[in-house]
């Protein structure tokens, strides 16, 4: 395994991180999460990611939390980097989301109780919240950051302009910075490169990017006129979610298989390629994985040892901007 840096920060996050949306707290027990999350951290993937919503909808909102708390109770805590987030509904009442004072604390507290822990190292606000000011969401993270129970604050899905105000505020009223973004960001999703890649790169702040390989789609296991796999999301309504839509077209099915090629070339799975084309940028930190079987953590974590050339690189472009 490889380590980076978290942006200007002085902490270290495995290139790989296990992430639990769409597994631990709805699609598997404990038994799995226990297995995936020990086999995880024996290849030396020492980021998991989590979220207060994971799981809500499925069975109650902090499943995920519990299981992977539960998974992770055999390794020392000081071994391993633990993120969590807030911001979704994860009840009925009006102020269960959000990014108020009270719902922070709220949230942060409950998540603390039920990861088993005093502390998580990074606490993501889940998205922006334009009901509540900037000032107050920065000053209340920033005092969660004082007493103790988060050690550094990240953002996931924000806007360039969000961010760069975010980065304003702190540094006017000398709070603890935002370290660490978590957008979505994949071949077949590129839609960061333009703004949000580079305002992070310039800032400091470092990337952990989810759905890296666009729902399964990037593991060329959904060919174009052919029906697709038995138990695959796309197969599965109940596993299907908006973004698989977006990615199961004609034209990203056909890139999907020009993709493959290359990689077929190379000697290495697509699924490793696409991983390791993300991590060819120098502004991600870590690329968060999803995984219900020890066997396809074992797979994912081959990528850090790929170092695609430049010749590759450029057929791949070739492939994407077609």
């Amino acid at each position: 395994m490889k380590y980076r840096k978290i942006g200007k920060s002085g902490v270290k996050i495995s290139e790989i991180s296990l992430g639990s949306w769409q597994t631990y707290g709805s699609a598997i027990d404990i038994k799995k999460t226990e297995n995936c999350v020990k086999r995880a951290f024996e290849l030396g993937i020492n980021s998991f990611d989590t979220a207060d919503v994971y799981g809500y909808g499925q069975t109650h909102a902090g499943a995920a939390e519990e299981l992977l708390g539960k998974a992770l109770s055999e390794i020392p805590r000081h071994m391993y980097v633990l993120a969590t987030k807030a911001f979704w509904p994860v009840g009925q009442g009006v102020n269960e989301q959000g990014l108020s004072r009270k719902h922070l604390f709220e949230a942060c507290n409950a998540s603390l109780k039920r990861l088993n822990t005093d502390y998580v190292d990074i606490f993501y606000c889940h998205r922006f919240d334009t009901e509540t000011p900037l000032e107050e969401t920065l000053m209340a993270l920033d005092d969660l950051v004082k007493q103790g129970k988060v050690l550094y604050i990240g953002v996931s899905e924000w806007t360039p302009e969000q961010i760069m105000q975010a980065e304003k505020i702190t540094s006017e009223m000398h709070l603890n910075p935002v370290i660490i973004n978590q957008p979505c960001y994949n071949m077949l999703n590129r839609s960061i490169e333009k703004k949000v890649l580079p305002v992070c790169e310039t800032e400091g702040i470092g990337l952990a990017v989810w759905s890296p390989v666009a729902q399964g789609v990037l593991t060329g296991k959904y060919v174009k006129g052919y029906e697709f796999p038995e138990g695959s999301r796309a197969k599965d309504p109940l596993a299907m979610n908006p973004l698989m839509n977006e990615y199961i077209t004609d034209e990203n099915l056909d890139k999907v298989a020009e993709l493959k090629k290359i990689a077929e070339g190379l000697g290495i799975p697509l699924v490793d390629m696409a991983l390791s084309w993300i991590l060819s940028k120098k502004a991600v930190t870590s690329v968060i994985i999803g995984a219900s079987r020890p066997e396809q953590i074992e797979q994912n974590v081959k990528a850090v040892e790929i170092e695609l050339s430049e010749v590759t690189l450029k057929e791949i472009s070739h492939v994407l901007d077609a």
